[in-house]
């Protein structure tokens, strides 16, 4: 959509220059509409999401000033170290949800959630960019019947068409958390049309995460938005707090949207029979079941003698006719 400059703010604090393409933001009407969008959006306070600070949508060019963010964004950190793991994870999902949630609480949708506007910083993960590609789509590119957004993290109902909704960005939590956990899309690589094919049949990869993370990514990228997890039970799911060091909380889940039934439960393995010691105990001893009896063995020479069946000979085939 433009290019980011690093600048002075006349306080001296650092900040920075987002300055758009003209084209992007249409006429006279178009910067009008797109004003309006960015008085929105300069509504967005949080520690999560760097805050706007002033915009020139009617300047040449037009431009726009946010908080600056000394971070990477998270498509570089897992390019350059790898997958995030443990507390690092646990951290992204929390702190990313935070975020989104901050976003909605202003009465506006990211509808761009991604590796690359999400920054890493000692504090946790910051969001950018929010509501940008909606002030865009709403002036110029609406006519134009172009998609904003990335291909591989778009949601089902933006590739079909559809108006986006709160359950969009959930969907854009879920392939960016999907994609921190395993370093690749969660729809895979390749040609555009492929991976937005795979959108479409909500063919998504959600291996090597951990089940109970995993149990939330799936609902959150399930193609009805109408099954995805709001943002308050993604956060119960996680925990309420950004840094907290565990991904899920033991606390049962809000269940008032539907779920899919649960798997049938595996039948349960044979007993093992436990010999426990008469003191305190130490330690278990597992005494397997004794194995099936054997016909006992005949030694040769009483098999030869009395001609028992239990003989190894060879029978001569039968013959035909």
């Amino acid at each position: 959509m433009g290019v980011v400059h690093l600048a002075v703010a006349p306080d001296g604090s650092l900040v920075a220059v987002k300055v758009l393409r003209p084209w992007l933001v249409g006429g006279r009407d178009g910067r009008n509409r797109f004003e309006r969008e960015v008085a929105a959006l300069q509504k967005v306070r949080g520690p999560r999401v760097a805050e706007i600070i002033d915009a020139d949508v009617n300047g040449d060019p037009p431009f726009v000033v946010t908080r600056y963010i000394r971070g990477n964004p998270l498509e570089k950190v897992v390019a350059d170290h790898g997958p995030l793991r443990g507390d690092a994870l646990a951290r992204l999902a929390a702190g990313l949800a935070q975020a989104v949630a901050t976003v909605h609480a202003a009465g506006v949708l990211h509808r761009d959630i991604k590796p690359g506007n999400v920054l890493l910083t000692d504090d946790g993960p910051v969001l950018i960019d929010f509501g940008l590609a909606r002030a865009v789509d709403e002036t110029r590119l609406t006519a134009t019947g172009l998609v904003i957004g990335t291909p591989r993290y778009l949601a089902p109902e933006i590739v079909a068409g559809h108006p986006p909704s709160t359950a969009t960005d959930v969907h854009g939590w879920a392939a960016t958390v999907a994609f921190a956990a395993t370093g690749r899309p969660p729809y895979g690589d390749g040609h555009d049309s492929v991976v937005l094919d795979r959108i479409r049949r909500g063919e998504f990869d959600l291996a090597g995460i951990d089940d109970r993370l995993a149990s939330i990514l799936a609902r959150a990228l399930a193609g009805d938005p109408g099954y995805r997890p709001t943002l308050t039970e993604v956060r119960h799911h996680l925990g309420s707090d950004p840094d907290a060091t565990v991904v899920v909380s033991s606390a049962p889940e809000n269940t008032t949207r539907p779920a899919a039934p649960p798997p049938a439960p595996a039948p349960p393995p044979a007993p093992t029979e436990i010999v426990r010691p008469a003191g305190p105990p130490t330690r278990v001893d597992y005494v397997p079941a004794p194995p099936q009896a054997r016909p006992a063995r005949i030694p040769e020479s009483l098999a030869q003698s009395s001609g028992h069946p239990g003989q190894h000979q060879q029978r001569p085939a039968p013959r035909s006719g």
